[in-house]
């Protein structure tokens, strides 16, 4: 038998091993991952909801035996709802195991940091102010800036639009903007909201109002204004040089397992980390 015959059939014999090792172990991690049963119920964090929402629609075709209920109603409802038993996944814009923004540490909780959350300082869609320095939106919040026009904006008072205590994105705000200024919470130009979505719809309904949500929210009738000149865009965040971000963190009661630690790998994978994630505006952590 020629030589380059003879090497012909070895390749061809290697290859076919490799193919036939490669279905087998795609065949096993099919079975595995259907194997995976349970319930998964998810609270928490608005900010990330749209980000846990989508995660559990695609986890959920590969796993079908598990069931998935995702909420989102403010951040500190995450680790309370895994303390007391009714959530198994807790959403959180920062990590509740630490004390942060007059929020006790919550003991017996593991956090598992998934995404940096770009966030947003918004107005109207119509308002044409598209940039203000830290110090003019602590002065806005403050009280001390009242009217749009004393910002290049029309000569309309501004209305304040803070989002409830327990929010997370209101901790970043205050930690990462706000930095020590207390807002005013009295006028009739202020007004708080529960909810990441009432944010957006209290600010595109009304010209004159300012708000603040995460980047992922950022559509239809309100737009992000420029901090200090650099522009609310996820490249900025990710370098830095945009201000405004925090991380968001999924939160189990000890170590994750099962189907919770399942879904929580799913969402750190490549897969995920570098598709739908940054798809919803949101950088990968891995």
């Amino acid at each position: 038998m020629k030589r380059s015959t003879l090497w012909k059939r070895v390749i061809s014999a290697v290859l076919s091993s490799t193919l036939l090792l490669g279905a087998a172990f795609a065949t096993e991690h099919r079975a595995d991952a259907a194997e995976v049963s349970g319930k998964i119920v998810i609270a928490g964090s608005t900010a990330l909801l749209p980000l846990t929402q989508q995660a559990a629609k695609e986890f959920k075709k590969s796993h079908p035996k598990v069931k998935i209920v995702v909420s989102g109603s403010s951040s500190i409802a995450g680790p309370q709802s895994v303390t007391k038993g009714v959530a198994t996944i807790g959403a959180c814009d920062w990590d509740a195991t630490k004390a942060v923004g007059g929020f006790p540490a919550y003991k017996g909780l593991k956090a598992y940091k998934i995404a940096k959350i770009p966030f947003a300082v918004i107005v109207n869609k119509g308002n044409p102010v598209s940039n203000l320095s830290v110090e003019q939106i602590q002065d806005i919040y403050e009280g001390k800036i009242k009217n749009w026009k004393q910002l290049g904006g029309k000569d309309e008072e501004i209305v304040v639009i803070n989002r409830a205590k327990g929010s997370g994105t209101r901790v970043n705000f205050e930690d990462k903007i706000m930095d020590g200024h207390m807002i005013k919470t009295t006028g009739d130009n202020y007004k708080e909201v529960q909810k990441s979505g009432d944010m957006v719809n209290a600010v595109a309904s009304n010209p004159n109002a300012i708000g603040f949500v995460d980047l992922a929210y950022v559509k239809g009738g309100i737009k992000a204004v420029s901090i200090n000149g650099v522009k609310a865009t996820t490249a900025n965040a990710a370098s830095g040089k945009y201000i405004f971000y925090g991380y968001g963190y999924l939160l189990t009661k000890g170590e994750a397992k099962g189907a919770d630690k399942a879904f929580i790998d799913y969402i750190l994978s490549k897969k995920f980390q570098n598709g739908s994630l940054k798809k919803l505006k949101f950088i990968p952590v891995k």
